[in-house]
């Protein structure tokens, strides 16, 4: 079994520890955990883990956060992966700062990553755990706010959340979406 999963962001140092690059943290750090190194692919870092039987295909897109979809679309095709087998994880600023859900399709809430992903990849219908990152922003400052870095209070944090997200990641490779979502929601 193959699985997909993609973790967005935008590439570049002045993005590295901003809240919209916390699907980039997600997987380096689940990269660090299993002993992995991540290599420069066509609009992608990838790496791949053997687990539990399972082949998981990490993307960190290099193509920004607006055109995620087409890293996405690229490497499901390329790795033949069913649409079934995609998760992306998001940032997600309607959930509270470390909180995660996992859902199994919706909307894109007016995240321009998601927003492409549905346009290349054909629709909704993909997994996708959202990262709570908050919304401690002012009216009209939302691009300011996922832009820029966690505090030192998030950051300390951050860690034990990013965590729990790496094992639901894995749990949704092994045992699948419902009971992986009756388990972390």
């Amino acid at each position: 079994m193959k699985y997909l999963i993609a973790g967005l962001g935008n590439i570049g140092a002045e993005y590295e520890l901003t809240r919209h690059n916390i699907g980039f943290l997600v997987l380096d750090r689940l990269a660090d955990e299993k002993n992995l190194t991540f290599e420069h692919g066509r609009h992608a870092f990838y790496a791949t883990l053997k687990y539990k039987g399972r082949i998981i295909h990490l993307i960190k897109p290099t193509t920004y956060m607006n055109l995620s979809g087409k890293a996405v679309n690229y490497w499901m095709n390329e790795l033949k992966v069913p649409k079934d087998n995609l998760l992306v994880v998001t940032d997600d600023i309607a959930l509270p700062f470390g909180k995660i859900r996992l859902k199994g399709k919706g909307s894109a809430g007016g995240h321009n990553g998601l927003k492409n992903i549905e346009q290349m990849t054909g629709g909704q219908n993909y997994v996708r755990l959202k990262f709570g990152v908050g919304d401690d922003f002012s009216k009209g400052r939302q691009v300011d706010y996922v832009l820029s870095p966690f505090s030192k209070q998030e950051m300390d944090e951050l860690v034990l959340n990013m965590d729990r997200a790496i094992e639901a990641i894995l749990s949704f490779c092994t045992i699948g979406l419902p009971r992986t979502m009756n388990q972390y929601n």
